[in-house]
């Protein structure tokens, strides 16, 4: 496994980073396809071993039950202090006013909600599911300072929102002396790349790490156009990022599929490995519900793409209208 510097700071996450919303109660939340503790445990344990020290949750991710199972699992499979935890917040917990956002009310309840489901006293990145337009970015910038400071975040982290609101929010953050945003988790692959446009090269010039969802498009990169599963027919989210953009993404699968043919190596290589070569990308968040699910990503580590072959597999691409916020 190899390591990095998260963006500008000192923490150092290894490459790959696990991400956890695979693992969950499936009756709880709203994905059906979820993995119970009993097969999710293997895996997790599999991923330390592997030496994947960095793991993505969230509250909202089975109901909570996603916490649950990863505090057990690193409680009985690692040291606390070898890995760095993140999870996040902002999506709807419980009914009723205030049962959702960014507000200091919010915040402050779902931190220690999230840190006793996980079974720690911290988490090592705090970060804000998505932009919350209900909640001024100052309160929500002021609660997550706070919650730095009581010592129960390490660091704080933004997920998916456009780049004038993440620009607004590290700006607001440096004119009050308030702890800034030092990563950023957005939705990067070959099938949606409108990142790249402002966000990436934003991060790269505020050197903040980037830690992409979705690497493989939920699936759809690691089979043939064809060939369904039983999350693809049951993913919801997955059907509203992708379902619109058929004709065009096709034959960027198809590109990956000629690419791992003439490799002799299985398609989410070649894909995790555009990832990885990708400038300014810290770690893409694997979600293994197969033990070969994490092989693969560990092999992509090593499988670097020529020149020819990534113009090869970016050719295809349109412009995608914009997916996974609002």
């Amino acid at each position: 496994m190899d390591y990095v510097k998260f963006g500008g700071t000192g923490l150092e996450v290894s490459r790959l980073c696990l991400g956890c919303m695979t693992y969950g109660i499936p009756d709880r939340g709203n994905h059906i396809w979820t993995l119970p503790e009993a097969e999710s445990r293997p895996l997790i344990k599999q991923a330390l071993e592997m030496g994947i020290t960095f793991l993505d949750t969230a509250n909202t991710y089975s109901d909570g039950t996603s916490e649950e199972i990863v505090g057990r699992a690193v409680k009985d499979f690692s040291r606390r202090e070898d890995l760095v935890i993140a999870t996040k917040v902002y999506n709807r917990m419980h009914e009723g006013p205030n049962g959702a956002g960014l507000s200091r009310k919010a915040l402050m309840r779902e931190i220690d909600a999230s840190l006793k489901r996980l079974g720690t006293d911290y988490v090592d990145l705090y970060q804000i599911h998505r932009w919350d337009y209900g909640a001024p970015i100052e309160e929500t910038l002021e609660a997550l300072h706070d919650i730095v400071k009581a010592g129960k975040a390490r660091y704080i982290g933004a997920s998916s929102m456009h780049a004038w609101q993440f620009s607004k929010a590290l700006y607001t953050a440096r004119i009050n002396g308030g702890t800034r945003f030092v990563s950023m988790q957005n939705h990067v692959n070959l099938l949606y790349r409108e990142e790249e446009r402002e966000m990436l090269p934003l991060c790269a010039d505020q050197g903040i790490a980037v830690m992409t969802w979705s690497p493989l498009a939920r699936g759809r990169l690691t089979r043939d156009w064809n060939e369904t599963t039983h999350r693809v027919e049951t993913d919801t989210v997955g059907h509203n990022l992708y379902d619109r953009t058929q004709e065009a993404d096709r034959q960027v699968i198809d590109a990956v599929g000629k690419i791992a043919a003439a490799r002799g190596v299985p398609r989410a290589q070649v894909a995790l490995a555009w990832l990885l070569q990708k400038p300014g990308i810290t770690c893409p968040i694997i979600g293994a519900s197969k033990p070969h699910h994490l092989t693969d990503a560990a092999a992509a580590l090593e499988l670097h793409l020529a020149a020819e072959e990534i113009a090869a597999l970016q050719a295809p691409y349109v412009p995608h209208a914009v997916a996974g916020f609002k």
